[in-house]
This record gives C-alpha cells, structure tokens and sequence, in this order.
C-alpha cells in the first residue's frame, strides 16, 4: 500500500457503474476461488444506483482509479440478530466491504476498516457491527485479525453467518 495515494470519498450516483464493477469483480472473483454461494450474488447496476441515492457508501481510490468501497448504515440488516451484540446506544453496521482482487492482501482492507471506525466515531456511533460467512469464502479471520470481535454465529435463510463487533 505504500506505493498507492488513497483518498476517500462518499459516492455518489455517478460512481454506480464502478462500484457495480467493484462489486462483480469481487463476486466473480470469490466465486472462482471457493465455488457458487450466496457471495456470487452482486445485484445489478440499477440497483447500486438506487442505494447510492443514500449517502452511506464510501469509496477509496488510487490515481483517481476505484480500488475498495465500504458502507456503513444505522438502518438493522436482515440478517442481523441483535440480541447477540453488546448492548450501545448507536451502533452502526458495516453491510458491504469490498477490495479489487488484485490489490486484496496490500492492507487496503485493513484501511477500509480504519476509515469504517473513523466515520462511525464522527457519526457519533458506539459500535460497529457486522456479519460474515461462516464459509472459506467469509471474512471472519480478516476480521478478527483486526480486532473485531466474534460475538455468535447464526444460520440465516441457510447461510451460515458469524457476527463481530469493534466498540469505539
């Protein structure tokens, strides 16, 4: 990462079609690796745009080149049980992390997280929350080895999911 100049940035709709990309490169890339699951699924371009409409989806780029996204929004996910987490007034939840495949394991994630916890201070939140697969595809390990915090593990509509939390 040290040879990269990152800047982030809230999208906005006229990053739909990159964030799309983003979004599908990884899908098609976690799909190669580790077979058909729940992670092939990317949506569509329309509907990146619809969520954009909501500012919460914050991107890094490098020379001007999208290379991660992260999104952190107040609104409880779906698959998300609450009764697992530690109890905060605020937290906010982490519901898309991604990096190009070809800059993954350069620290940009790591980075994403830091930015994560960032933002969520300003917000002011207390926690961030957030799911992962419970699968080889899953980024529980990544998770954890940047101190996030396991705090249960659910099956939701037959996806097994493990949940972590970082409090700020």
């Amino acid at each position: 990462m040290d040879d990269m100049d990152l800047t982030l940035e809230l999208a906005t709709p006229d990053d739909a079609a990159e964030v799309f990309a983003l979004k599908r490169m990884v899908a098609e890339r976690l799909t190669e690796r580790f077979g058909k699951g729940h992670w092939s699924s990317y949506g569509s371009e329309d509907g990146v745009a619809r969520a954009l409409e909501t500012p919460n989806l914050w991107i890094y780029r490098d020379a001007g080149e999208l290379v991660a996204m992260l999104r952190l929004q107040d609104k409880k996910p779906w698959a998300i049980d609450t009764s697992y987490f530690t109890p905060c007034e605020t937290p906010l939840y982490l519901t898309d992390m991604a990096v190009a495949p070809p800059l993954q394991g350069r620290g940009i994630g790591r980075e994403c997280l830091r930015a994560a916890e960032a933002i969520a201070a300003d917000y002011p939140a207390h926690a961030i929350r957030l799911d992962a697969y419970d699968a080889a595809a899953g980024a529980g390990a990544f998770y954890a080895k940047c101190g996030y915090t396991e705090v249960g593990r659910v099956v939701y509509k037959n996806n097994p999911l493990v949940y972590y939390e970082t409090m700020l």
